[in-house]
């Protein structure tokens, strides 16, 4: 009788094929996330940067640079930061294949296109070729999906990376940790209607690590100036945001007759934008800058929010939609950063060299023919979310992809609304977070054209390891 079944010479060649893929994925993909600042040839460089890397040396807080990643990045000097640019590339890897392999896309093959297309038609390269935390924000949204609603999928040792992932993700940004922690709220009141994906114990096991995020900063903050305090600064973007939407000028019309304000002398000589307010050469450094006019601000803030409560509802929901609009690569990114090239050169000389022949100094990167093509993705993939969802609506379907999909649209609404209100609209802000949309419809492509409709619904699921 003969043999039934597939031959050892069948399987062999299959498996050799699939194992060829992985390597080329495991090499390709960090190389070409990181092909820009090759290019470049130094990690590319951002207004912000000089004022993270300067809280190892100058012992103080400033508004709105995490100390803890400041360490971070203080960790990768010796190597040029060339360490850190590693991290993150090998970070957006595992969380990219994670992220495919619990959705039950994990065919080495597909992690490829889908990374390879990532690369080329989004932000993605050039976040993790930055030093800079926005490469965080998008990839701690998706280890919190997965930490949260995929937990019976990954190992023990999975869940603690995620875990320490995500809480020096929530630390390194406040407004990442904004986001994520409006996630979990979400998560707990869709619970009742999803208790087969989100379990009480997962939704603790997230929360826990935006609370030990938390506690990071805290930690880094105290050892690194002796203040057991939160990063200085939400009160001054705030006070930015409203005075470029007309709000603080209205304010000092209406009570500086009343009030001695500091800024009262100033009131019809503010300038237009936030941006020129706190980082040009405005009355702000006359006055102080943060440590002079925080209490004012503060001040004008809140009661500018109780004498125009409509207006500042108005000015919120409007800032929001502009800001998920906003979400061209590449904002800050250019050849004048006058603050961290000194901070360099003060603190790190040995990278003067490097960084000042780098083609970034030279202005020789243009974003406009990369944005031709990043806008329109971006926008059109945020369309495939409201897509997706109504989709599924309307077939009363539910399974991951459309919940990773939901993810996805409420992180985005989410950062739009605390970054737009908070800080104003910026393009930054809008690409450091708009890809984990292209990458989701990417699996709803591949699922697509696969001819597969999969629906990992509890009662069904297995939990997906990695192959041994």
């Amino acid at each position: 009788m003969g043999d039934v079944g597939i031959s050892n010479t069948q399987i062999l060649p299959a498996r050799s094929a699939e194992t060829g893929s992985v390597w080329i994925a495991v090499v390709i993909i960090p190389l070409f996330l990181i092909a820009p600042a090759l290019w470049n040839g130094y990690p590319l460089l951002q207004w912000d940067t000089g004022g993270y890397l300067a809280r190892w040396y100058e012992g103080y807080l400033v508004p709105s640079r995490s100390t803890v990643f400041g360490l971070y990045l203080h960790f990768g000097e010796g190597t040029g930061f060339w360490i850190n640019l590693g991290l993150q590339a090998l970070a957006t890897l595992w969380i990219l294949q994670l992220t495919l392999r619990v959705l039950g896309h994990g065919q080495p093959l597909r992690l490829l296109w889908i990374g390879l297309l990532l690369i080329t038609t989004t932000a993605l390269p050039w976040l993790a070729s930055m030093l800079l935390t926005d490469i965080f924000a998008g990839l701690a949204v998706l280890a919190l999906f997965i930490l949260v609603t995929q937990t019976d999928r990954i190992t023990a040792l999975e869940k603690w990376v995620l875990f320490g992932f995500t809480a020096f993700a929530s630390a390194t940004h406040s407004a990442t940790l904004g986001v994520l922690l409006g996630l979990c709220c979400a998560g707990l009141i869709a619970r009742p209607f999803l208790r087969d994906r989100i379990t009480l114990a997962s939704l603790m096991q997230g929360g826990a690590s935006l609370i030990a995020g938390a506690g990071m900063l805290l930690a880094a903050n105290y050892a690194l100036a002796g203040q057991l305090a939160w990063t200085p600064g939400g009160v001054g973007v705030a006070f930015g945001r409203m005075l470029q939407d007309g709000i603080v000028t209205k304010y000092l019309n209406d009570h500086c007759p009343q009030l001695e304000l500091k800024l009262c002398p100033y009131r019809n000589a503010l300038p237009p934008t936030a941006d020129d307010f706190l980082w040009g050469n405005s009355m702000f450094n006359t006055l102080g800058r943060f440590e002079g006019m925080n209490d004012e601000m503060g001040y004008i803030v809140i009661h500018s929010l109780q004498d125009y409560p409509l207006w500042q509802v108005e000015a919120a929901v409007a800032t929001t939609v502009d800001q998920l609009l906003h979400v061209a690569t590449g904002e800050g990114t250019n050849g004048w950063l006058p603050h961290t090239y000194g901070i360099i050169d003060r603190y790190v000389p040995s990278q003067s060299k490097p960084m000042h022949a780098a083609h970034q100094q030279h202005w020789e990167i243009n974003f406009a023919l990369v944005n031709w093509l990043h806008v329109p993705v971006a926008l059109g993939s945020m369309l495939a979310m409201l897509a997706l969802l109504g989709h599924a609506i309307w077939r009363r379907h539910r399974d991951d992809l459309t919940l990773l999909a939901a993810t996805v649209t409420l992180a985005l609404l989410g950062n739009a609304m605390i970054c737009g209100v908070i800080s104003g609209p910026h393009d930054r802000y809008g690409a450091r977070m708009v890809w984990i949309a292209t990458f989701t419809a990417l699996m709803a492509a591949a699922r697509y054209f696969a001819g597969t409709d999969i629906d990992y619904g509890r009662r069904e699921r297995k939990s997906i390891t990695p192959a041994l």
